[in-house]
């Protein structure tokens, strides 16, 4: 189980958790509208058109799915598919279940600006950045909401998962000898001693333990959900 792509090196610059799966959440909602194709979401005054997944009592949207799938074009270039986007939603459902029982805050405004700005710099130019936004269709205003989500999501699996997440020297030690180093002999980089970059080894190395600890909660926790993928056009 992965995660995209360039908004993940967005988040790790921010100091965030980055575990799988939380990419960016979009609106569900707890109950269906007798007219499936016209479903109206809680907080959202305009129509949602067609359901494209239930998942228990709430339901995934196909303008969740293409929300999405957008915002995956914007940051890597291509989305992936419809089923693929629906699974990492149910994966967002169950995230926001859990952070919401502990009541985990939602990041400040200020996280979503540096967040914001971050994602342009991923970018030759702030016109290329606004080309690309008109190109997937997404407002700016849309995007801030989607790290908004995506932060709150990636911080929380990162307060929930990170205790468990230990490493010890030895795997430090061989980080430094079996990836890093090869990995800048080949670039031709210079070779920093060990002393120099331990700690961020170190944070390396607890993201994949967040991520796998992570990965295997919501495999386990999908397992007990009752999820149905509605084909595209049969929302009945």
């Amino acid at each position: 189980m992965t995660r995209p792509f360039l908004i993940l090196g967005l988040l790790a610059a921010l100091g965030c958790g980055v575990a799988p799966r939380a990419l960016a959440q979009t609106q569900t909602s707890s109950a269906v509208s007798s007219n499936p194709s016209s479903v109206v979401v809680p907080g959202i005054s305009r129509n949602i058109d067609g359901i494209a997944a239930r998942i228990e009592d709430s339901i995934i949207t196909e303008s969740e799915v293409r929300e999405l799938g957008a915002f995956q074009q914007l940051v890597d270039g291509h989305s992936k598919s419809r089923d693929e986007i629906i699974r990492e939603l149910a994966d967002q459902w169950v995230v926001r279940q859990e952070a919401a029982a502990t009541n985990y805050k939602q990041p400040s405004d200020e996280a979503v600006d540096a967040a914001y700005k971050q994602l342009i710099k991923q970018f030759a130019s702030p016109a290329e950045f606004q080309n690309r936004l008109d190109a997937v269709g997404l407002s700016e205003a849309a995007v801030r909401r989607l790290l908004r989500a995506q932060l709150y999501l990636s911080r929380f699996l990162d307060y929930r998962f990170r205790p468990a997440a230990q490493v010890d020297e030895k795997e430090i030690q061989a980080y430094y000898d079996n990836e890093l180093v090869p990995q800048l002999k080949k670039r031709g980089e210079n070779i920093p001693p060990l002393d120099d970059v331990e700690d961020t080894i170190r944070e390396v190395l607890i993201q994949r333990a967040i991520d796998d600890h992570s990965a295997k909660w919501l495999d386990e926790t999908r397992e007990r959900l009752k999820i149905e993928i509605i084909p595209p056009g049969d929302a009945s």
